[in-house]
């Protein structure tokens, strides 16, 4: 009996065994909340896939974009799930294109635990 390989699979089903998500389930509901698009479109589970379509699952920090390169069925390895796609995802901004992390100046703001205990000792309390 000879296998024969699939002509399209569910997106969440490929999502999960290519290793973008850890969980088919958490696939699942990434497309029912719309953070899943095949081709442009926003993709439900039973979504079918074909080899050459593009993916796109936005997470909460980066979007990751590739195109199906195998279909797949069954989770596997790292090293094989990294042969079924092409990873199209835009690299990281370097450290000087980040936005800057707002920090306030020592002593503006709130006082500390041991700024309100002094405060209240030069009240008298």
């Amino acid at each position: 009996m000879a296998m024969t390989t699939p002509t399209s699979v569910r997106v969440d089903s490929w999502i999960w065994a290519v290793r973008l998500l850890r969980t088919r389930s958490t696939a699942a509901a990434e497309c029912r909340a719309g953070h899943v698009s095949v081709n442009g479109e926003k993709a439900k589970p039973a979504q079918a896939i074909r080899i050459g379509d593009e993916v796109r699952l936005r997470g909460s920090e980066v979007e990751r974009i590739v195109v199906v390169n195998r279909l797949l069925t069954k989770r596997v390895s790292a090293v094989v799930a990294a042969e079924c796609l092409i990873d199209n995802t835009p690299p990281p901004p370097t450290r000087e294109e980040a936005p800057a992390v707002i920090t306030r100046d020592r002593g503006a703001g709130r006082p500390t635990k041991r700024e309100r205990r002094d405060i209240l000792r030069l009240r008298g309390h």
